[in-house]
């Protein structure tokens, strides 16, 4: 009898600890779940990215200063612990960002992108359109200025702009003795800012997406005259190349690439790459039909991803299209496609072309780790919940200040890029709560708001050294990427300080009949008067 009696009161302690355990380990399996940094949506969650731009910028040298950004961003993670701050870091970060499909296509589309500018290298395709071009166009300003006219017309997406530009246009640079720094400017500030103007591309789809309740593709169309950042940045481009005017450390650089030193420092990515060009054979055609080849490639692949073959119609196909798939696809036929042409002609055999895909590999290595590593920045500013804290204080500013509010959402959006390096986490953030502020009630202003959002994105964006669009047009013009973002740092703010005036002027005319006007002046003489002050200081 007292063996049973022991027996029950040990099943009914067991019973009665399992049920006060039970809450405290469901509580325990819901926190490791639920698991909230004491740093959490803070002002801390920006310091990461803000120490590796700071870093970069200082030591110029970019690899070290991400990965101390992204230990940073662990160690606010963690709470400053080992074990959790190196799991984090690798599991919830490296590791993390590699597994995600839309990462691992643009890296493929990378990658095919190098192989395919090692193909019209080796099959002197390159080489040729230099030729023709030297003989076409004859001044260090047709130069730019055709390199301009290709950013502009290559539309579609970002990071293909960014490559394709960078190797058509790099022997007519070179040619004329453009420094890379500045070709490397010339195809940045064509990529996102011409991306983020133009209906009919991947931008466009993301910047829809986020629209929600609303005719998205309407309203970004309608937003395109408030994009001032974009337009300016165009003007500035143009009234660079003919003013005949640079400033900061680009006029270093342009100085000593008259002098024949096309890199200024002593870093020169592939200053001494022999390029194995087939003299003779190489022609116009076999540089020009893969471009092209690889630009309705590209279309085809980006629609296909959108549905247009199951019946959507083209616009709204390309508005929920996949770009990284789409571009992975397009991309991937093109590369085929050349090879058939190549052999076809004989230029190059099938051997040859078969060499070509691990030079392309090696050649964008350095873009594809600076973009894994700045993609890891973000996952840990994501952690710490960067996107919360900016929502916060957009929230408590939507309050007052209405005419100044597109100016205020510009900075913000400016901020938040340059901190992130990411545009399009931008738009998810911003969007979403301007659309909250104002649908239903002013529209006008609602649309404004919205251009400002994409306005101040692509301005942060194109002024970040961690931002991926960055990172690619260092790879296209094969120029040292710091060299790249402390000589464009300079350009982008001012375009930014008059794009900021200009939402100041727009928040209060409420019309880009007035504002746009005011702003392409003001941005002229801007440049008018930096021109005369380096005029004087060179006397």
């Amino acid at each position: 009898m007292k063996k049973v009696k022991h027996k029950l009161v040990w099943a009914v302690s067991t019973i009665a600890l399992m049920v006060m355990c039970c809450p405290v380990i469901a509580f325990a399996a819901e926190e490791a779940e639920e698991y909230v940094p004491s740093m959490y949506a803070s002002f801390w969650a920006l310091v990461p990215p803000i120490v590796a731009i700071v870093l970069a910028l200082i030591t110029k040298e970019v690899y070290s200063s991400l990965f101390i950004g992204i230990l940073m961003g662990g160690l606010f993670y963690s709470g400053f612990t080992f074990e959790t701050t190196i799991t984090h870091v690798f599991q919830g970060g490296i590791i993390s960002v590699l597994s995600d499909s839309y990462n691992v296509g643009i890296l493929v589309f990378l990658v095919i992108l190098g192989i395919m500018v090692c193909l019209m290298n080796k099959a002197g395709g390159s080489a040729a359109f230099g030729r023709w071009a030297s003989e076409h166009i004859k001044t260090r300003a047709g130069a730019q200025l055709a390199t301009i006219a290709l950013g502009v017309l290559i539309f579609i997406d970002d990071y293909f702009n960014c490559l394709t530009v960078g190797s058509v246009m790099r022997p007519v640079t070179d040619k004329h003795k453009v420094s890379r720094a500045k070709l490397s400017y010339l195809i940045d500030a064509t990529a996102a800012p011409v991306c983020i103007i133009a209906p009919i591309s991947s931008w466009a789809a993301a910047v829809t997406g986020f629209v929600e309740g609303e005719d998205g593709l309407s309203i970004f169309v309608r937003a395109i005259p408030y994009n001032f950042y974009a337009l300016l940045t165009i003007v500035m481009m143009i009234g660079l190349v003919v003013m005949n005017v640079d400033y900061g450390p680009m006029k270093l650089h342009e100085d000593n690439a008259e002098k024949g030193d096309l890199y200024t420092t002593s870093d020169r990515p592939y200053a001494n790459a022999e390029e194995d060009v087939i003299e003779g054979k190489g022609k116009v055609i076999d540089l020009v039909f893969p471009i092209i080849v690889l630009i309705i490639a590209c279309v085809i692949g980006m629609i296909y991803t959108g549905g247009f073959f199951s019946g959507e119609s083209f616009v709204t196909a390309f508005s929920q299209s996949d770009a990284s798939v789409g571009l992975v696809l397009g991309s991937f036929f093109a590369f085929v496609i050349t090879i058939i042409f190549y052999v076809a002609r004989r230029v190059l055999k099938f051997n040859e072309c078969m060499s070509c895909i691990p030079d392309g590999f090696k050649a964008m290595v350095p873009a594809i780790l600076i973009l894994t590593l700045a993609w890891t920045l973000k996952a840990m500013t994501d952690s710490l919940g960067a996107a919360e804290f900016v929502a916060g204080v957009m929230e408590n500013a939507a309050g007052g200040l209405v005419n100044l509010l597109p100016a205020i959402i510009f900075l913000v959006g400016c901020f938040l890029a340059f901190a992130t390096g990411t545009s399009w986490g931008t738009f998810g953030i911003l969007i979403p709560i301007v659309v909250a502020v104002f649908a239903g009630t002013n529209e006008n202003m609602m649309i404004m708001s919205i251009s400002a959002c994409m306005a101040g994105a692509v301005c942060g964006d194109h002024c970040s050294p961690i931002s991926d669009t960055t990172i690619m047009a260092s790879a296209g013009a094969q120029c040292n990427h710091v060299n790249h973002v402390s000589t464009q740092l300079p350009y982008a703010i001012t375009v930014a300080a008059v794009s900021f005036v200009t939402y100041i002027i727009s928040g209060f005319v409420q019309t880009p009949v007035v504002a746009l006007p005011i702003g392409i002046i003001l941005m002229l003489l801007v440049l008018y008067v930096i021109k005369k002050k380096e005029e004087q200081a060179a006397k």
